[in-house]
C-alpha cells in the first residue's frame, strides 16, 4: 500500500467506483458468479464512470503530450480530479469520508497481495479505482488524490481496466456473506502463507487415476495433515519465495 495507515473496521455495504475512458470494456463482466450474488444481495454496488464525461473542453480530451518529450501520451489531471470531486465532494485526501480509498492501478504500484485484498475488504466502504492508459497518469493525480498505488504484477497492460476487474473480484469475494461458506476464503491460497492443496471430486477413479486414499477414509485429522503437507509441497515447487524465512517449513 502507498502509506501505512490505521483503518478502523468498516460499517455497511461497499461501493466500488471505476474511472475509465472505456466504460464499455466492463460490459457484463460483473454480472456472473459471486460478484453478481453480492450485488443482488446488496453487499456491494459497482459503478462505472466515463472519465471523458468530466473533461471540460469541447473535444473531451483526457490525454496530452508529456512535458520533457518522449513517446506516447499521458492522461491529463483535470478530468480525473473533476471525477473524484464529483464522487466525494473533495479532492483532499485528508477530507475523504472514513473508509474511502482512491486507488491508482499502475505498473509502478505496490504488488497486490491477498493480505491487501483482505485489508481493503475489511476496512473500505468506498473504493475508487482509477484505470490508467497510454504512458500513464499525470503524477499530480498520484500526489494529491491517490491513497494507494497498486500493481497486479510485474508486466505492463494496455490499461488499468483488467487490473480493476482483478481487484474487484479479489475484494468482493472476501466481503461478509459474499461466499456461500464462511471458511472458503480462510482456506484460499495465500490466506495462510501457502498455496492451496490439491482438490479431487467424483469419480474416485478416472482413467486409471485414483483419488488419494486418505481423502476417502473419513479421518479428518489425517486428511488435514495430508492437505497441509501437499500445500507445503506445492508451495516449495511453485512459489518457494513464500517460504523464505521459514526454512522451507511453516
Amino acid at each position: 500500500m502507498k502509506k501505512a495507515v490505521s483503518h478502523p473496521q468498516k460499517q455497511g455495504p461497499t461501493t466500488i467506483d471505476i474511472l475509465t475512458i472505456f466504460p464499455e470494456f466492463f460490459g457484463q463482466v460483473f454480472d456472473f458468479g459471486i460478484i453478481r450474488r453480492a450485488k443482488n444481495a446488496g453487499i456491494v454496488e459497482i459503478k462505472i464512470h466515463d472519465i471523458r464525461q468530466f473533461a471540460a473542453d469541447k473535444h473531451k480530451m483526457t490525454d496530452d503530450r508529456p512535458f520533457g518529450g518522449g513517446d506516447g501520451m499521458v492522461m491529463k489531471p483535470e478530468p480525473i480530479f473533476a471525477a473524484v470531486e464529483h464522487l466525494l465532494g473533495t479532492t483532499v485526501r485528508e477530507e475523504y469520508p472514513q473508509g474511502t480509498r482512491v486507488i491508482l492501478l499502475s505498473p509502478q504500484g505496490v504488488p497486490f497481495r491477498q493480505s491487501a485484498a483482505r485489508e481493503l475488504a475489511d476496512t473500505a466502504n468506498r473504493l475508487i479505482l482509477i484505470c490508467g492508459r497510454y504512458e500513464g497518469v499525470d503524477e499530480r493525480v498520484n500526489e494529491v488524490l491517490v491513497t494507494d498505488e497498486i500493481s497486479i504484477g510485474d508486466y505492463v497492460l494496455s490499461g488499468g481496466e483488467p487490473a480493476a476487474i482483478v481487484l474487484t473480484d479479489a475484494i468482493v469475494r472476501l466481503l461478509p456473506n459474499a461466499l456461500g461458506s464462511e471458511t472458503s476464503a480462510v482456506n484460499d491460497s495465500f490466506s495462510n502463507g501457502l498455496l492451496d492443496c490439491p482438490h479431487y471430486t467424483r469419480p474416485a477413479e478416472f482413467r486409471g487415476l485414483r483419488v488419494p486414499e486418505v481423502l476417502l477414509t473419513g479421518n479428518h485429522k489425517e486428511i488435514e495433515n495430508w492437505r497441509r503437507e501437499k500445500a507445503l509441497e506445492k508451495t516449495r515447487k511453485n512459489r518457494p519465495d513464500l517460504l523464505k524465512g521459514e526454512n522451507g517449513d511453516m
